[in-house]
């Protein structure tokens, strides 16, 4: 059964059964924008993607086969750069109901197109969930919609992300952030993870499952974190705080002790915790467990050491504790992410 959602458009019914069992919907329109430099593998990807769950709709038990979801691709046109609807799955004249900005070939983008600013403004005014996948972020955050918003975009866009939008809160462990009328998504083939949280959220759990399972994809439920390095945050202009980063890292997150990084900073040990978490967006404590798990997961990947002599090579003396916080900021359990990344010289802990 299709999942209730009261959305703009004309309503249809789900036919057969009794009043009470039937499900009213409107058709939706998903706007996939192709700006500047938009990665046309991943506007094909999404547009594919979206109509086979449409079909998969339309064919589930008690539906009237009338369209689900509209896919529509919108472009720049006329001499002031006006968006329009340039192709449509179905014939449509509503007003999207999700927009999409896919990722962006060149990465992030430092000049926003002020036509895609405003039309994207509009429409969220309209009542438009409006989503994005990694640079896209970029384009969709000039918006200013992003104020007070947890949002992700890739991990290695992380700096400069919160340089251009200080007012955002940027997670970058996660791959997908559903905040309701905001959905972002980090990683340039994060496209199919949104694509499948849209099916999910508006379409129903079993359209979703069917199209993951058609296309070999995985559900949603991925992290950022299984795949991301460590890449903490530099370009403040905290000078004391930068020498404690270099010592941190100098000596692999091994010597944590409060006192030694503020003396390395020249600071009193108040001030420099305090100064830390501003200048890094960490505590001293998170950021050397994710300096040391990072490490963790390089030896998990390229050596045949036992989970716990990971543990231990990175400076956990408590094999339970390792595997706590490696769980933690990864998502996997060390034995778990060594099943999934090991470049095949480990072995099984």
């Amino acid at each position: 059964m299709l999942a209730k959602h009261v959305y703009r458009g004309k309503k249809r019914y789900i036919s057969g059964g009794s009043d009470k069992d039937r499900v009213d919907y409107a058709m939706i329109e998903i706007a996939i924008l192709i700006y500047d430099d938009a990665q046309q593998a991943a506007v094909l990807g999404m547009t594919d993607l979206l109509v086979a769950a449409d079909r998969a709709a339309r064919a589930m038990p008690g539906h009237d086969g009338s369209p689900v979801l509209v896919i529509s691709h919108w472009a720049s046109a006329g001499k002031e750069g006006e968006l329009t609807r340039v192709h449509s799955s179905e014939s449509c004249r509503t007003t999207p109901s999700i927009c999409i900005l896919p990722p962006a070939l060149g990465g992030p983008r430092d000049d926003a197109n002020p036509a895609v600013t405003r039309w994207l403004q509009e429409r969220h005014a309209d009542g438009a969930v409006l989503t994005s996948i990694c640079s896209g972020a970029f384009v969709l955050g000039a918006t200013g919609l992003f104020d007070s918003r947890t949002v992700t975009t890739h991990w290695t866009y992380e700096d400069r992300f919160r340089a251009q939008f200080p007012r955002a809160r940027i997670d970058t462990d996660r791959i997908v952030i559903d905040d309701g009328d905001i959905i972002t998504a980090g990683g340039v083939m994060a496209w199919t993870d949104l694509c499948l949280t849209i099916i999910q959220r508006f379409v129903g759990d079993a359209v979703m499952m069917e199209i993951a399972g058609s296309f070999l994809i995985d559900p949603p439920g991925r992290e950022q974190s299984y795949y991301s390095g460590f890449r903490p945050h530099t370009g403040h202009k905290d000078d004391a705080i930068s020498k404690a980063q270099d010592f941190l890292h100098e000596t692999d997150g091994k010597i944590v002790e409060v006192a030694t990084l503020a003396a390395k900073a020249g600071l009193e040990d108040r001030t420099f915790l305090r100064r830390f978490q501003k200048a890094t967006g960490h505590t001293t404590t998170e950021y050397w467990q994710r300096l040391r798990v990072a490490n963790a997961k390089t030896k998990l990947r390229e050596t045949g050491l036992t989970a716990d002599q990971v543990g231990w090579e990175v400076g956990y003396t408590d094999p339970s504790a390792f595997r706590k916080v490696f769980n933690r900021i990864v998502g996997l359990s060390p034995s778990d992410y060594r099943r999934r990344f090991s470049s095949g010289k480990g072995t099984t802990a």
